[in-house]
């Protein structure tokens, strides 16, 4: 477990700036016998398998904790009101936005991040299939929406709950805005990855 603390005063648009993280302690110790500063809130949270104790404010949101804190910078930060996707995370195996969540409200539950995502699905070497369907299929090009499309493709394929029809993929992915436009290729990488995941196709 590694313990972590995080000064950050407000910043103008209402929500934490982020800082700078300092170790309150070697990592790898608890935080038992100790309490978070004034202020701030100790919070564990448990991402790509392993947990984190923070001291926080209680306005951190979990896009500033996975970034500035925790350093897994393959979570984007794009627009900051859940409308681009580029934050996007798995909470409990669901997609969601993490830049319209509180890291506080996050306790308990299961955090996945691109960086976790192969391991998540047990595939401890190499990649997973929509890591691999997104290379194949050049399905970016300056890179910055990619990790949030694979994480919202992975969630769509694996709820199983949209057909497999272009259109019903279309509008499964259509919270992951690309900039540059590679929809075709982003699309077409989805359905590779759907047919290997569910051996249809």
């Amino acid at each position: 477990m590694v313990s972590i603390q995080y000064s950050s005063p407000a910043s103008p648009v209402g929500h934490a700036d982020p800082g700078t993280a300092a170790p309150a302690r070697t990592a790898g110790q608890t935080a038992a016998g100790s309490a978070a500063a004034p202020g701030r809130q100790r919070i564990t949270l448990k991402v790509n398998g392993t947990e984190h104790t923070l001291d926080v404010e209680p306005n951190v949101i979990l896009l500033d904790a996975l970034r500035e804190i925790l350093g897994l910078h393959g979570t984007k930060k794009g627009c900051d009101h859940g409308q681009c996707g580029a934050c996007t995370v798995h909470i409990n195996g669901r997609s969601m936005n993490s830049c319209l969540l509180l890291a506080v409200m996050q306790q308990n539950v299961e955090i996945t991040t691109i960086e976790g995502l192969a391991q998540s699905a047990g595939f401890e070497q190499g990649q997973h299939p929509v890591q691999q369907a997104f290379l194949e299929h050049d399905a970016y090009q300056c890179g910055y929406c990619t990790a949030g499309q694979m994480m919202t493709a992975a969630a769509v394929i694996n709820e199983g709950n949209v057909e497999g029809d272009d259109v019903s993929l279309r509008e499964a992915m259509s919270g992951n805005i690309c900039r540059c436009g590679a929809y075709k290729n982003i699309l077409e990488a989805v359905q590779s990855a759907r047919a290997r995941m569910t051996g249809e196709g």
